[in-house]
């Protein structure tokens, strides 16, 4: 990635607007933001060469503690995090933000950075003339200072309360997403107490990602303002139904849109079917940088709406992936809908996943299975072998071990990559199986907060 800096004029227009410092962020593999800040007048700095951080950024795990070293990533070593100046926002009260990435010293993209590799996914789609758009979703639950419950009397799925018992908060996140120029499409209380969900407006993936990562601060921020926290876990509290972090995505060739405009099933392409095919026949491989903490167990469950099996259906929400056909009511045209994914997850790897897949199965030219019209929990066991309906994993150690082991992950995201989300996603195994789901729920409630 080439960085051009900004001219003189802008860095005075940024302090004119009152910008006195500007906050760089990277996502690790356990899903963790990570950041460092400079004064307004070092941005360029901050672009080129970048600031150091050790390469056990990548490695911090879940427990604000612990550190996943592998054969790659220890003590001795340093790279750059380098702010891709293009993207940066002002976000207020005299702060810009922007994505960044991993370097290495001599400017070279580090394999592991999930930025990075999103753009290569990227990158790699354009090459075969496919543009890809990806929307996401945002579910988070607000709680009190301490990551207890906050009281709510009123509160019911979707009701008005939500939005008027917390009226100030959704009309500061609002306006928080005018001023950085986030895109909200809809924001309204989702099915437990004090959760809500954000949708965003679909961009190009690392776009959409970036957008993604900005949005998660400024519910942060102004959570904060409203002596508030957001929790980010895919299971809040153990008796709720989580928080998911749902992909939208859809492709589009100088031919036409892949998922629309077809003779296959709900208007599809031949190559859309395949896309389609290539994301669920990768689903149970690439659950492991999806949903693969471990608490996402406690959310991929049947009955929960979060994908808990690898199949697909038309507006199916049951299903791991739902598609969406186009339509009067669905001004983006036809997109799938990959619900498995969760808030643990970074969602440049997750995008990266699953566009990967995708671009895997129009390759082969994959075989679509036939879509699953019910609930696939009230299908027989021997409907759903027929279908190739397979229930994923709750379990932390089958996941990762999927991911391990694949052959096809390992080509899309790379052998570092891969290898540095096993390696954390094993620690959190290996020092927290023990914990009991309310534990868990208790022990990593503020894990991904903001």
């Amino acid at each position: 990635m080439t960085t051009a800096p900004l001219a003189a004029a802008a860095i005075a227009q940024l302090e004119a607007e009152g910008v006195d410092a500007v906050v760089g962020t990277v996502v690790n593999p356990a899903g963790l933001i990570l950041a460092k800040a400079v004064p307004i007048r070092r941005t360029n700095t901050f672009a080129v060469p970048g600031m150091g951080a050790s390469l056990v950024w990548h490695a911090f795990a879940i427990d604000q503690t612990g550190i996943a070293f592998t054969d790659r990533i220890g003590v001795v070593g340093d790279q750059r995090v380098r702010i891709d100046p293009s993207a940066l926002r002002i976000i207020g009260d005299g702060l810009a933000w922007a994505p960044a990435g991993f370097f290495e010293q001599d400017g070279t993209p580090v394999p592991a950075c999930s930025r990075g590799t999103l753009q290569r996914v990227e990158a790699a789609l354009a090459e075969q003339g496919i543009n890809a758009v990806v929307g996401h979703e945002i579910e988070f639950m607000l709680v009190d200072p301490d990551g207890g419950r906050l009281p709510s009397t009123l509160w019911a799925p979707y009701g008005l309360a939500g939005v008027l018992e917390r009226e100030a908060f959704v009309r500061d996140v609002s306006a928080a997403a005018t001023v950085a120029g986030v895109g909200i499409e809809q924001f309204h209380p989702e099915y437990g107490v004090n959760q809500f969900e954000i949708s965003l407006t679909p961009q190009s993936p690392v776009a959409a990602a970036d957008q993604l990562v900005l949005t998660r601060i400024l519910i942060g921020r102004a959570a904060r303002r409203h002596g508030l926290r957001v929790s980010l876990s895919p299971a809040p509290f153990a008796d709720s139904v989580g928080s998911g972090a749902h992909q939208h995505f859809s492709l589009t060739t100088s031919e036409g849109p892949l998922f629309s405009g077809g003779s296959g099933a709900h208007g599809m392409t031949a190559a859309g079917e395949s896309a389609l095919a290539g994301v669920l026949d990768g689903l149970p491989e690439a659950q492991g940088v999806l949903c693969g903490s471990i608490v996402s167990g406690l959310r991929t469950r049947p009955g929960n709406w979060a994908g808990a099996y690898a199949c697909w259906g038309a507006e199916n929400r049951e299903a791991a992936l739902r598609f969406v056909a186009e339509g009067p009511a669905n001004p983006y045209g036809g997109n799938v809908e990959v619900k498995v994914v969760d808030p643990s997850a970074n969602p440049y790897f997750a995008s990266a996943a699953i566009l990967g897949l995708a671009l895997d199965g129009i390759t082969r030219n994959a075989t679509l299975s036939p879509e699953t019209t019910v609930d696939p929990a009230a299908l027989s066991d021997s409907d759903r072998n027929r279908d190739c309906v397979v229930q994923l994993p709750q379990a932390q150690p089958e996941a990762i071990a999927a991911l391990d082991n694949s052959a096809r992950m390992r080509t899309i995201l790379g052998d570092p990559a891969v290898d540095v989300i096993v390696a954390v996603r094993r620690l959190e195994h290996e020092r927290y199986a023990h914990l009991d789901p309310a534990e868990l729920a208790d022990k990593f409630r503020m894990a991904w907060s903001v």
